[in-house]
């Protein structure tokens, strides 16, 4: 298992491969490093519609095990494909913070308060 930290750059469709087969992809952008990469995941079957709930522009966290296959062309050349096999995806800490804070925000400007005190305030110590 492993677990890659980033930011959601694109969600695809569902795609029904054939009649017993749908997968869905996504795109995360990991900045872990000097140079960004976009890192493409895929999701099969009831995972597809886990990717519903989440938008582009969303900091996530991705659970995904690394899978390898051999294919052999009808010329007999054998080739070696990955898929990395997303089974969670979740928002990060600082994005579940971020989306509280957000929700929670007064509709209404808040002005800073005086330095200098009020006039009629009459404190009994």
């Amino acid at each position: 298992m492993y677990k890659l930290q980033g930011t959601i750059k694109a969600i695809g469709a569902t795609q029904k491969v054939s009649e017993k087969f749908s997968k869905r992809d996504l795109v995360v952008t990991d900045t872990s490093s000097m140079y960004p990469q976009d890192i493409s995941f895929q999701l099969a079957q009831d995972k597809c519609e886990v990717l519903d709930r989440f938008k582009v522009g969303d900091t996530v966290e991705v659970s995904f095990n690394l899978r390898g296959r051999e294919w052999s062309s009808p010329a007999g050349e054998l080739k070696y494909f990955n898929t990395l096999d997303a089974w969670r995806v979740e928002l990060t800490h600082a994005a579940q913070t971020n989306n509280h804070q957000a929700e929670q925000a007064p509709n209404h400007p808040v002005t800073p308060a005086s330095s200098e005190p009020a006039e009629d305030d009459d404190l009994p110590f």
